[in-house]
């Protein structure tokens, strides 16, 4: 099967290829579409997965409890797939950590790009960015709050069609989100507890040299704490470097995860 398909008339993928499974989850600032650069050659040599999580791009928010490892779950099971190398971007990264938590049995490995970790402390830094996200909804400049999160998120290396690509998406993950969030019960997504320590499937951890210290430190913190990680630091990557420098990011990917 190949193309876009609805699980339970809710959520949105893409299926290629054939070979040991593969999934792409996608960053909180992007949808599917950002793994077009891989989509090629990863679904060249893996039965390669990459759906919308929930109130990003062709998949809606209802007004329910949900949890987002869940979803991915019942995804694989409707997919017929007992298990998949789980390759997680950012928010993506936190999703990948939360299924390999809650269902183990279900991830082969993990690549964890710039992953973001619950609970995991904030910085001023971090701080800042989402004070002056705020601002921006509470004034209603959703393209002041787009142009934000494309500077902050995208590093050095990222070309102009990459800046228009990633605008498109978060402006889209951002209508979604806010109108379900002023509906009249706005949805309820449900925390899954994470111990880096106790996830047992080989991992790899990709952090930039030009992220968000708080990603850096994340990244650091999940190289010493699960057992069977392995550290790769990109000194030219930001915080997205799949779409910032795609070649090494894919080979990268094909090789861990084969």
């Amino acid at each position: 099967m190949a193309g876009r398909t609805l699980l339970g008339m809710l959520m949105a993928y893409d299926e290629q290829g054939t070979g040991p499974a593969l999934l792409l989850v996608h960053s909180g600032v992007c949808d599917r579409r950002m793994w077009q650069p891989q989509w090629a050659t990863l679904s060249g040599s893996f039965r390669a997965v990459r759906p919308d999580l929930r109130g990003f791009g062709e998949t809606p928010l209802p007004a329910e409890s949900f949890s987002f490892a869940a979803d991915i779950v019942e995804l694989l099971d409707f997919l017929d797939i007992e298990r998949a190398c789980v390759v997680g971007s950012s928010f993506g990264g936190r999703v990948a950590l939360e299924l390999a938590s809650s269902a183990p049995e279900r991830v082969e490995r993990l690549v964890l790009l710039c992953s973001a970790l619950p609970g995991f402390p904030s910085t001023p830094t971090a701080d800042a960015f989402e004070e002056a996200e705020e601002e921006l909804f509470e004034l209603g400049d959703i393209d002041g709050a787009v142009a934000l999160n494309v500077a902050t998120w995208l590093g050095p290396e990222a070309d102009s069609a990459t800046r228009e690509l990633v605008c498109i998406m978060q402006r889209r993950a951002f209508e979604v989100q806010l109108a379900a969030d002023d509906g009249p019960s706005p949805p309820e997504p449900v925390p899954v507890a994470v111990d880096p320590a106790a996830i047992a499937a080989p991992a790899l951890v990709v952090s930039g040299a030009h992220d968000m210290d708080q990603f850096r430190a994340v990244a650091a913190h999940l190289a010493v704490t699960m057992p069977t990680a392995r550290h790769v630091d990109f000194d030219w990557a930001g915080h997205l470097p799949s779409l910032e420098r795609p070649e090494p990011v894919t080979a990268l990917i094909s090789e861990f995860c084969r």
